[in-house]
C-alpha cells in the first residue's frame, strides 16, 4: 500500500522544494472535512488559503463543472463565449461596477490591477510617461510574481530576484499620516492594499483606517485598489471587507473562492473611465474568462448568497473567537486572538524565528485539525464558511487542548 511517506518522498524527489507542507497527504475532500491517504479524516482550518470558502467539492459546484466540461471548455478569448457574457453580468451588476476583465490566478488579476492603475494613470490623469508611482504598504502580500514581490519587503520574497520593477513606494501599514505624506506626490497614481493582512498574520486596521485612505485617493485623483483575493467572498462575514467601512473602491481584485476552489479563477473590476482605458490588444489570458471559469464564478458566487454564508461566517467567528477567548484569553503563550468573520488568527508570545506555531500546527493535524502558521509565532485558522456550530466548538476543544500544553 502505498502511504503518506511514499507520496512525500516522492514529491520531495521530484517536485520543486517551493512550500514547506506539514506532512499530511490528502486525497479526498467533502464540505469542511479533508482525508488523508490512510483515510484519516482532518477538520480543514485552512480552506486552501480561502478559495474554498463554500466548502470541500460542493456539489452544485461539482455539477456545474461536469455540466460545462461536457459542453465547451476553452474557446480563448478570440471569440465570444455565453458563457462569459452572462457571468461579466452578473458579477458587475452584484459588485456594482461597469466592466470585468477576468483572469485566472490571484497574482494574475493584481498583475492586472497593477496595468490598468498605470495606463489610467498616463491616459486619464496625465502623470508624464514612465513616471506613475503606485503605494503599497509595509508586509503586503499580493502574491509571488516579480512586480508584485518589488513591493515586498520579505526576504525569502525577495533574496536572489532582482532587479525589482520601479515605480513602486512602500509605506507603513494602518498609517494615515504617512499615507498623506505619499500622496503629495503627483506622479502617486494609485495605492493597493489588503483590507486584512492576512499573510502578513490576519492583522485587521483601525477602525476607519480604509474609509479615510480611500477619501485621501479620492481627493487627490489617486485610485484606491483594494485586494480582497483572500478577505473577500464573504470570508469576513460580507461579501467584501470594505463593506464594513462602506467603501466602493475603484478597483477591485478578487480570486480564490471565486470558483470554490475547483478552478483558478480571478477577476479585477472597474468603471469604464478606468478600465476602457486598456483596448484589445494591450492585456489578457488564453484561459481567462473562457467558459468553465465564467460558469463556475457564477454559480460560486450564487451559492454564497443563497447560503448565506456571509451571515454564517460573522456568526461562526464571533463564537470561535469568543471560545478561544474564554478558554485561551490568560494563558501566558498567547499574545492576542483576532480575527473578523472565520477570518482569524492566534498570535503567540514566542519569537518571529521559533518553531513553536509550526509544532503546535503538527500537534493539531495529529487530532484531526489542519491549520498552517504564517512566522513562527502566528497561526491562521480559516475553515470553509459552511462550517457550524458544533463544529466550531469541537475544534476550539482540540486547539485548547493542544496549546495547553505549552
Amino acid at each position: 500500500m502505498k502511504n503518506s511517506k511514499y507520496y512525500i518522498d516522492l514529491e520531495n524527489q521530484f517536485s520543486a522544494h517551493n512550500y514547506h507542507p506539514l506532512p499530511v497527504v490528502l486525497s479526498r475532500g467533502e464540505d469542511i472535512f479533508v482525508y488523508d491517504v490512510e483515510g484519516k479524516k482532518y477538520y480543514d482550518f485552512l480552506a486552501a488559503y480561502s478559495a474554498v470558502n463554500q466548502g470541500h467539492n460542493h456539489p452544485a459546484l461539482v455539477q456545474q463543472l461536469i455540466d460545462q466540461v461536457s459542453q465547451l471548455s476553452l474557446v480563448s478569448r478570440a471569440f465570444h463565449s455565453d458563457q462569459l457574457a452572462v457571468f461579466a453580468q452578473y458579477i458587475c451588476q452584484l459588485m456594482n461596477y461597469d466592466k470585468v476583465l477576468p483572469m485566472n490566478t490571484g497574482a494574475e488579476a493584481v498583475e492586472t490591477a497593477i496595468k490598468l492603475c498605470r495606463k489610467w494613470a498616463y491616459e486619464k490623469k496625465n502623470i508624464p510617461t514612465n513616471e506613475a508611482k503606485i503605494i503599497f504598504v509595509r508586509n503586503n502580500f499580493h502574491g509571488r510574481t516579480l512586480a508584485v514581490i518589488s513591493a515586498s519587503i520579505d526576504p525569502s520574497s525577495t533574496t536572489n530576484f532582482g532587479p525589482f520593477l520601479p515605480g513602486f513606494t512602500i509605506i507603513p501599514y494602518d498609517d494615515l499620516t504617512a499615507l498623506e505624506a505619499a500622496l503629495n506626490d503627483n506622479n502617486v497614481a494609485g495605492f493597493i492594499v489588503e483590507p486584512i493582512q492576512g499573510e502578513a498574520g490576519v492583522h485587521i486596521p483601525s477602525d476607519g483606517y480604509l474609509k479615510k485612505a480611500a477619501q485621501l485617493c479620492r481627493k487627490n485623483n489617486v485610485l484606491f485598489i483594494a485586494d480582497e483575493i483572500q478577505t473577500g467572498l464573504c470570508r469576513t462575514g460580507k461579501m467584501l471587507a470594505c463593506q464594513y467601512e462602506d467603501i466602493q473602491p475603484d478597483i477591485l481584485i478578487l480570486g480564490k473562492a471565486l470558483s470554490g476552489g475547483l478552478y483558478p479563477v480571478s477577476a479585477v473590476l472597474a468603471d469604464d473611465e478606468i478600465m476602457l482605458c486598456i483596448q484589445p490588444g494591450e492585456h489578457g489570458s488564453t484561459y481567462g474568462g473562457n467558459p468553465i471559469a465564467c460558469a463556475l464564478g457564477q454559480r460560486a458566487l450564487q451559492i454564497l448568497i443563497d447560503e448565506k454564508l456571509g451571515e454564517n461566517s460573522y456568526n461562526m467567528g464571533l463564537r470561535f473567537r469568543n471560545n478561544l477567548s474564554s478558554s485561551l484569553g490568560n494563558r501566558s503563550i498567547i499574545r492576542s486572538i483576532r480575527g473578523k468573520g472565520l477570518m482569524n488568527a492566534i498570535e503567540l508570545d514566542v519569537s518571529e524565528d521559533s518553531t513553536t506555531a509550526w509544532d503546535i500546527c503538527v500537534a493539531l493535524s495529529k487530532k484531526g485539525l489542519l491549520a498552517k502558521p504564517t512566522h513562527g509565532n502566528i497561526i491562521r485558522f480559516s475553515p470553509p464558511l459552511t462550517i457550524r456550530e458544533h463544529d466550531i466548538d469541537t475544534c476550539t476543544e482540540i486547539i485548547e487542548q493542544v496549546i495547553s500544553t505549552y
